[in-house]
Formats: structure tokens, C-alpha cells, sequence
């Protein structure tokens, strides 16, 4: 029986294969522009050509796109923007459907991939050059509004794609020339370089009244509402994903702002990145139990005891505070390995600076009998972790005062300098602890807002620097509780693990046609088909998420808290561990593509008949947008839960230890490298026999995760982790984000709440409360007295506000006992202890000064 379990386990072994895949903010151009058109729309690629042949007849020119000049390119393409705003729609479309096959490349001409991305780059810049993106936006706006158009495809038991060619047309239009763009944009020495930063800067500001990323946030949320069940989601959503990247910036642009943001603030540069280091990193070995959690091999051969002595003296030598019950724990584990695995089990974890796959590492016997080979080994050689280890400030506060009170008996808080009386290794310790202390943008920036929060009259606003993050921002807060609620709603519609009769929204609307196939390879086709479709959504979705996060994180980290903590309340935790409940090693191998169907090769040169033999994947091991999917939501995962005790349990309750132990089957660094951070911050609430079971992942961790020190991840004797604080933790975090809200962006939230029909926030607490026109927001109430002084009906109303005739006729004394020799007021009290009657007082002085200076 062990032989066969043994040979099943090699066999599965093999199945494991390094996956050489990069990372990247898209995929290739190629790839971007054929994921953006459904295998049932192909059939309408020649309406396009039919389109263009229209109208060069109309303008009596052949239709030969290339073999006209510059300036009749130009002109044609004036004539079609013209066209655009007649009355008649079919006039109106037919002018679109010219200037798609135009972005298209002119496909007919052509006899190669490249020639036709050539001629599709010239024509866009030609396009936009000329204003197309502008007219389309407006088509797009017409479009939106169509009220005819929504209710029919509300009435209809199925929306299929009949219900939205015309939207279809518009946002391709404008998906071709935003990705032509980004894939511009990645060439240093560009010759439409005033293009380029053209394009970028018409993007980041609003066009007519909003953001188009507002806008097409919008469409999202309207089509989940219900109310336009007709719009082409995929093409939406690759759409606000592209102009997104393009507006804010992709990971290079991440990196470059960090650093310039953290040189301002005077803190050091940051040389490590995760994305480069991953790199070099070597995947791991799938946990031998990774498949299954539950039938864990038992071994039957009896355990040598010289082996338990050697080890025992081993760990004996370890210290932590948690050491009883760790040595009880390796103790235990022997009893349950062959003699034969322990080299393997206890053996040093393979480290991808390493560069010896199979290092002979020594073991404790060998060790101790030739101590002296230790000092031989050159430096050079001796493994290295991957990351330079980090410390927080935190931590040595922590640190020095635990290390007080065990030494000296007092304790000094939020002072990390006094060493008098401790001793000369503690001593040592701070100093080292000191050389690793790592300061984060967001701790600066937290810093800076408590001190507003406690000095709110002396320490005003900074002035709010405008950039693109910061006007998307702004944009979008009003309703970013419905936006995230929507994305997660499309997510889950898309999730393979989803369910028909659970989907509460129909994501197939833009790729099912009317008539159903009626052959096994049309079947065939359309099968796959709607697993692309799903799968781009996917990654779509994901990228969007962990682009805003990552942005607002850097812009201010309490615009990262709140889109971070609507996600949490949208319950995106357990959404995403429901992503990965599956069978991941199918879903990252998946062929869920037809070559010979993607665009280009589907137009250029003569199309074979399909049949069953040429719906075949491609000969990847491996879909790039799957693993860019499940690294993006990883990440997502990994940024929601950091540092926040209550998120990390939300981990542990729903379970996701043997999820995300599954999902290291996947040989990919990265991949793996994001899954262990997860592993990491709930090791410490798993328990002991999990740790137990799970020496390798432990291992792992340990060699590729970065470290902190004095960090007791792996025993639970954090401090911060009583679950009693957690309920507490997670309010002040959302008192604070909304008081940075409500201080900084006050006339946006007071319009939200002025107006709330407009915002329609489902279910979810915004956290934009307002009591008293704005005066107290927030879940405590708490009081900002720079929405008092600042409010805009004080100074709107001051002619209105009626005062009596009594304290008309003592005014004077009113002046001298409460102006000129009233006590000092104590704002410390007032900001303690709120109450209305105080706030009624403080404007009621603020009216009568205002009324005095006006009769002076």
C-alpha cells in the first residue's frame, strides 16, 4: 500500500511544472486588442468592410485605404465625424462602423499581424488627432441615455447581442484607440509623444461633466441595478481597465511615485520590488498533502530513538516564547515520519538565491561531528534570504518597554531612546532593531492626521495636490460603495465556481447570439466562447480593484482604507476565497481559446471551415490571463488583510488554509510568494497541530517570505491579536478614514447626503452620515469644527439670520461680557465632550460677529 500511495505521489510530482510566466500590467497588444471581440461577433467584422465600401462610394473614391494620401485620410475622416451628428441613427452608425474598421487596421489590405497593427496604429493617430475619441464620447453619452433601448432589453425574457450593437461599435472604438495608446506608451522614444501626453491628460480630466471612468463606473452599476441589462460588460469593463492604466499609471509609474513621495516626506528610497525579486526566485515543490487536507499517510515504521535524541538536542537549543510547546510539537512530529524522510523534512528550504536546486545540506549528526566545516564555507556560499528584513516603529517601542519593565520595573512609553539601566545585549538588540526600522509612507501620513485631528485650528489642511489618483478620487467617493458593490457582483457572476441559479446578473448579454447553435462544433465553439468571456471579466475586474488600491494607497493611505474597507463590507474576502475553491490547477492550464478565431488571424487571408479538429487551445502549458487573475486577486487579498487582526480572522473563519495550500500547486514564484504571505499572517491562529502537518509551508515561509524581527508569527503570542480588540480596531480605523472624508472633501459628502436618491447605496453604510447639515458625520458623531467654520449655509444665510430685538438693544453688553472679557475657551473640553447645545452657541457667535462686522 505505501509503494502505491508512493508511486501515485511521483506521478502527481511530474504533473507539476515551473511555469515561465512574467508579469506584466497586460498582456501583449495582440493579445489585449483579440480579447476584446467575442467569437459570435466575428459575423460583424464584415459589416464594417461593407460600412467603408459605403462610403468611399458615397465620397466616389476607391476603397483603398492605403493608396490614398495623408491629407484625403484626413478629410474622409472630418466628413465621417460630421456624419456622426446627424439625426438619422442608421446614417449616424454606419460612420461609426467606417471609423472602427479604420482602428481596426484596415484588415482587408493587409497580409500579416504586423502589417495590419501598423496600419491600426497610424490610423489612430490619425483618429484621434482629429478628434474621434471626443465624438465618440458623446455617441457614447446618447447611447447611455437611450431609454428605448433599455426597455426593451428589460422587457425580453433573454438579452442577447442583437440588444447592443450599437454600444458594441462605440466602446470598441474607443477600447482600440485607448489600448493603441498603452502599448505607445511603453515606447521610450516615441514620435507621437504630444499624442500620447495628449491623450493621457484629456483622460485624467473630466470630459463635459464627469470623469469617463465615472462614466463607465456608472454603466456597471446601472447594469447591475438592473436597468440596463443590455450593456456589454466585457467591453465596459476592458474599457475602464485600459483608460485607468493609461490615466494613473501602470507599476512603473507606481514605483516612481513612491519614491518621489517618500523623498518629499524625507524618508529613503526604496530599492527592493517585489515584482523584480520574485524573479529570481525559484518555485517550490507542492506540499505532499496539498490535494488533501484530511487523509494525512500514516507511517508504520517504528522511530529510531538515536534520531529523537539528536534532534531534541537541536531544538533545545531554540528559544522563544513559546518554547515548551514548540519542543512538544517537533518531538511529536517525529513519531509520525519515516526514518528515511527526515533529512528531506528537516533539510534546509530550497532558496531561489541559492542556485543549488539539491544543496547538500548537513544534518545535526554530521554536524556536530565535524564542526569545523561550518567555518570553512566561504561566505559567498552561505544561503541568503531574498529581502533585507524590515522593522516598525512599533516594534521597538514595544520592545524597549517590555525589556523596562523585565530589567528596571518602569516603563517610558513612545520613548525609544533611553537605554539607562538595560543591559548590554538588550542593548545591542535595540540597535540593531534600529538599523532594520522601516518608516512607510503611510505611517507618515497617519501621523500627520492625527496631529489635524488634535489640533484642529492650528494645524489647517495642507494644500490637496491634483493629480490623477487624487481627481479620481474625488470623483468617484460620492458613490465608491456602490462601484465596489458592483465589481464584486460581476465578479462573482464570472467566478467558475458560480453557480447559473445563484447569478443575480446576466454577464452573457454580449456574447450569446439569438439563434442558438445548431451543430456539435457550434456548440463546441460557444462553450468555449463563454468560458473567455468569463475568464476576461475576471481579469478585467481584478486588475481594476488592484490598480485603485494600489494607487490610493500611495496617494493617501486613508483613500486606500475606504475603498479597502466597502470591499471588505461588500464581503470581497470571502468572494475571492470562493475563486480559489476550485480546481486551480485546471483553471491555470485551461485552452479556452481558438487560434484561428482570434482577431486578427480570423480576418487576414483565407479562413478555413472550422471543424472539431480546429477548436484546439493554444500550445501554452498554461492561460496568461488565468495566472494574471489569480496573482491580481492574491494581491488584492493580501493588501485587504494586512496589519488588520480582524481580516486575518476572517481568513481563518471561512477557512482558507487548505484553499490557499492547494493553490501552491502552482509552480510560479510569484504566485506562490503571495500565497505564503497569506499563510503567514493567520499561522500564528491556526493552531499547533496545523503547524505541526505543515512544517514544509513554514519552511517556505521562512526562506522567501520577507521577515520582521522579533516578529512571533508562527506561535500566536501577538499582542495585538486578542480577538476581544478586533471589533474595536476595525471602528476607530473607519472613524478615522471618515473623518479624513469629512474634513477634506466635505462639500462632495455633504452633497451625497443632501441628495440621497442619487448615490442609492444599496444596503451598505456608506459611513457618510450627517447630522445637523453636516456639522456631525461620522459613527461616533465627532465633532470637526472646521466643517463649522467652513460651512457654506453660515455664509450664505447671514442676511436671513433673524436677530432678536432684545439682544439688538443690549449688544453693547452683550460685547463686553462675551468678547472682550469672556475666558479663554477651553477647545480641548470641546472637542472631548460635543454636545449641540455648545455647537448652537459657537455658531450663534459666529453669526453675531459675522452680523456685527457687516454693521461696522
Amino acid at each position: 500500500m505505501d509503494l502505491l500511495n508512493d508511486s501515485d505521489s511521483a506521478n502527481g510530482a511530474n504533473e507539476f511544472v515551473d511555469l515561465e510566466f512574467t508579469y506584466a500590467d497586460a498582456d501583449t497588444h495582440l493579445n489585449e486588442i483579440a480579447e476584446l471581440y467575442s467569437y459570435t461577433e466575428h459575423n460583424e467584422f464584415q459589416l464594417n468592410v461593407k460600412a467603408f465600401e459605403d462610403q468611399m462610394e458615397m465620397y466616389k473614391l476607391k476603397p483603398l485605404w492605403q493608396q490614398l494620401s495623408k491629407e484625403q485620410h484626413i478629410s474622409i475622416i472630418l466628413k465621417l465625424i460630421d456624419q456622426l451628428e446627424v439625426l438619422d441613427n442608421t446614417m449616424r452608425m454606419k460612420a461609426a462602423r467606417t471609423l472602427l474598421y479604420l482602428a481596426q487596421g484596415c484588415w482587408v489590405e493587409v497580409q500579416s499581424d504586423e502589417e495590419q497593427q501598423s496600419l491600426s496604429r497610424y490610423n489612430v493617430m490619425l483618429l484621434y488627432r482629429s478628434g474621434v475619441f471626443q465624438a465618440f464620447i458623446e455617441l457614447l453619452n446618447l447611447e447611455i441615455e437611450n431609454a428605448t433601448t433599455a426597455n426593451v432589453a428589460i422587457r425580453k425574457i433573454a438579452v442577447s447581442l442583437a440588444d447592443s450593437v450599437d454600444l458594441r461599435v462605440i466602446l470598441s472604438v474607443l477600447y482600440i484607440i485607448t489600448e493603441v495608446m498603452r502599448a505607445e506608451k511603453e515606447i521610450s522614444e516615441s514620435e507621437y509623444k504630444d499624442l500620447l501626453e495628449a491623450f493621457v491628460q484629456e483622460i485624467s480630466q473630466p470630459i463635459g461633466d464627469e470623469l469617463l471612468a465615472v462614466k463607465l463606473l456608472g454603466m456597471i452599476t446601472r447594469f447591475c441595478s438592473g436597468s440596463a441589462p443590455h450593456f456589454p460588460m466585457k467591453k465596459v469593463l476592458l474599457l475602464l481597465w485600459k483608460i485607468s492604466l493609461v490615466s494613473l499609471g501602470g507599476t512603473d509609474t507606481l514605483k516612481r511615485l513612491k519614491n518621489e513621495y517618500r523623498v518629499r516626506e524625507g524618508l529613503p528610497v526604496i530599492t527592493e520590488d517585489t515584482l523584480e525579486v520574485s524573479k529570481t526566485m525559484r518555485a517550490s515543490s507542492p506540499p505532499p498533502t496539498a490535494g488533501n487536507d484530511d487523509n494525512i499517510p500514516k507511517r508504520s515504521r517504528p522511530f529510531r530513538r538515536v534520531r529523537n535524541i539528536v534532534i531534541s538536542e537541536s531544538l533545545m537549543k531554540q528559544s522563544s516564547l513559546d518554547e515548551q510547546e514548540q519542543l512538544g510539537m517537533e518531538l511529536e512530529a517525529q513519531n509520525a515520519e519515516n526514518e528515511d524522510d527526515i533529512p528531506d523534512y528537516y533539510r534546509q528550504l530550497d532558496d531561489p538565491m541559492n542556485g543549488d536546486k539539491n544543496g547538500s545540506a548537513l544534518n545535526e549528526t554530521e554536524f556536530h561531528k565535524q564542526p569545523s566545516i561550518a567555518a570553512s564555507i566561504p561566505p559567498s556560499q552561505h544561503p541568503t534570504l531574498p529581502w533585507a528584513p524590515k522593522v516598525r516603529q512599533k516594534d521597538i517601542y514595544q520592545f524597549m518597554d517590555i525589556s523596562r519593565r523585565k530589567f528596571i520595573g518602569y516603563s517610558l512609553p513612545d520613548n525609544c531612546e533611553t537605554t539607562a539601566g538595560l543591559p548590554k545585549p538588550i542593548c545591542e538588540g535595540i540597535n540593531i532593531l534600529k538599523r532594520h526600522l522601516y518608516t512607510s509612507l503611510a505611517d507618515v501620513q497617519i501621523k500627520r492626521e492625527e496631529e489635524i485631528t488634535r489640533n484642529p485650528l492650528t494645524k489647517g489642511e495642507d494644500e490637496v495636490p491634483i493629480n490623477p489618483t487624487e481627481i479620481l478620487y474625488q470623483a468617484i467617493l460620492p458613490n465608491l460603495p456602490q462601484y465596489m458593490i458592483s465589481l464584486l457582483k460581476i465578479l462573482l457572476a464570472a467566478a467558475p465556481t458560480s453557480k447559473a441559479k445563484t447569478e443575480s446578473i446576466n454577464i452573457m448579454a454580449d456574447v450569446l447570439p439569438e439563434d442558438m447553435p445548431m451543430t456539435v462544433t457550434q456548440s463546441t465553439k460557444l462553450g468555449i466562447d463563454v468560458s473567455r468571456h468569463k475568464e476576461i471579466i475576471v481579469k478585467a475586474v481584478s486588475a481594476i480593484l488592484l490598480l485603485y488600491l494600489k494607487h490610493f494607497k500611495i496617494n493617501h493611505v486613508y483613500q486606500f482604507e475606504f475603498m479597502s474597507q466597502h470591499l471588505v463590507f461588500a464581503n470581497c474576502i470571502p468572494l475571492v476565497l470562493k475563486f480559489f475553491n476550485q480546481s486551480i490547477m485546471t483553471y491555470v492550464g485551461s485552452k479556452n481559446i481558438i487560434p484561428i478565431m482570434d482577431f486578427p488571424s480570423c480576418v487576414i487571408g483565407e479562413q478555413p471551415e472550422l471543424t472539431s479538429d480546429l477548436v484546439i487551445g493554444d500550445s501554452e502549458p498554461y492561460s496568461w490571463r488565468n495566472i494574471f487573475s489569480c496573482i491580481n486577486l492574491l494581491r488584492i487579498l493580501n493588501k485587504l488583510t494586512k496589519w488588520k487582526n480582524s481580516r486575518i480572522m476572517m481568513l481563518v473563519v471561512f477557512k482558507s488554509a487548505p484553499i490557499l495550500k492547494r493553490t501552491l500547486k502552482v509552480r510560479h514564484a510569484m504566485m506562490q510568494l503571495y500565497v505564503l504571505k497569506l499563510l503567514k499572517m493567520q499561522t500564528k491562529y491556526l493552531g499547533r497541530q496545523w503547524r505541526k502537518t505543515n512544517m514544509k509551508i513554514i519552511s517556505a515561509i521562512y526562506g522567501k517570505v520577507r521577515h520582521h524581527l522579533n516578529s512571533d508569527w508562527a506561535f500566536g503570542n501577538d499582542l495585538d491579536a486578542r480577538p476581544w480588540d478586533f471589533q474595536a480596531e476595525e471602528c476607530t480605523l473607519r472613524t478615522c478614514v471618515d473623518r479624513f472624508n469629512n474634513r477634506r472633501y466635505f462639500s462632495q459628502i455633504s452633497n451625497a447626503v443632501r441628495f440621497p436618491d442619487q448615490t442609492n447605496l444599496s444596503n451598505q453604510n456608506t459611513g457618510l452620515n450627517s447630522i445637523d447639515n453636516g456639522v456631525f458625520n461620522g459613527i461616533e458623531n465627532e465633532l470637526n469644527i472646521n466643517n463649522i467654520l467652513n460651512s457654506e449655509n453660515l455664509i450664505e444665510n447671514d442676511d436671513a439670520f433673524d436677530l432678536t430685538k432684545e439682544f439688538k438693544n443690549n449688544y453693547e453688553t452683550w460685547l463686553k461680557e462675551e468678547v472682550y472679557c469672556a475666558n479663554p475657551i477651553d477647545w480641548n473640553e470641546i472637542l472631548k465632550e460635543p454636545n449641540l447645545i455648545l455647537i448652537n452657541e459657537i455658531k450663534n457667535s459666529i453669526h453675531y460677529s459675522t452680523y456685527f462686522m457687516k454693521s461696522g
